[in-house]
């Protein structure tokens, strides 16, 4: 383990860990982390080189970073734990309920994608083009480097084949916002591909838990303890 999680803590009860997006940190949850508190115990993760945690020497991967999440278990003894992962946490919590389908509990999809076809192009060609100038630049500054790292997530990453969604073994929920930057489609072949997953869309855009807090938590919390 070569980093410490930065990570925000709260409540009782069973261990449920959220999973920020690419360029985030934790605090994103902020409309969630006190509503979910009052029933779980409640982990808000910094993933690896984002927010307080620092980026260490390890491959800046959703793999590596599905890894990190395997060893802030360990190290906190947690056998178990529900998972709920917005965009990239969403491919990351995904990729760990693949590797290690027996540490998760439920699964909460919000914004996954299996790759970067599965992101509209409108989003998408402007990813492309700062990546490919980022990484251009990337030798002149360690801005620029950093920067390639971040977009490179969602150039490179985090590629599940769709038969892959059959070795998660938790109850699952996948999620996504009407207007969503991922494709409606995608998010529906996500859903079809995972054992009895359920589907649910919800009005808004990509940022469904922070723009409507409520009815993503009420959502989330019917799943959690049906």
């Amino acid at each position: 383990m070569d980093i410490k999680h930065f990570f925000i803590e709260k409540g009782e009860g069973e261990p449920l860990f959220l999973l920020h997006g690419n360029g985030e940190n934790g605090s994103y949850f902020e409309g969630q982390i006190d509503a979910f508190a009052q029933r779980f115990h409640v982990f808000a993760l910094d993933t690896r080189g984002h927010g307080k945690t620092p980026r260490g020497d390890k491959p800046f991967t959703i793999r590596q970073f599905a890894d990190d999440l395997l060893c802030f278990m360990d190290e906190h003894q947690l056998e178990r734990a529900h998972l709920l992962g917005f965009s990239d946490g969403g491919n990351i919590a995904m990729v760990f309920a693949i590797q290690h389908p027996d540490r998760v509990d439920r699964l909460i999809l919000n914004g996954a994608n299996l790759d970067a076809r599965g992101v509209k192009r409108s989003t998408q060609i402007p990813i492309e083009i700062g990546y490919r100038m980022a990484k251009f630049f990337a030798g002149k500054s360690d801005s620029a480097s950093l920067n390639a790292e971040m977009l490179g997530l969602m150039v490179n990453d985090p590629n599940v084949a769709p038969e892959e969604l059959s070795k998660i073994k938790a109850k699952t929920l996948v999620i996504a916002g009407t207007n969503d930057m991922i494709k409606e489609e995608h998010t529906k072949l996500i859903a079809s591909h995972i054992p009895d997953a359920e589907l649910v869309f919800i009005k808004g855009d990509h940022f469904i838990a922070s723009k409507r807090p409520g009815e993503f938590n009420r959502t989330v919390l019917d799943f959690l303890g049906g």
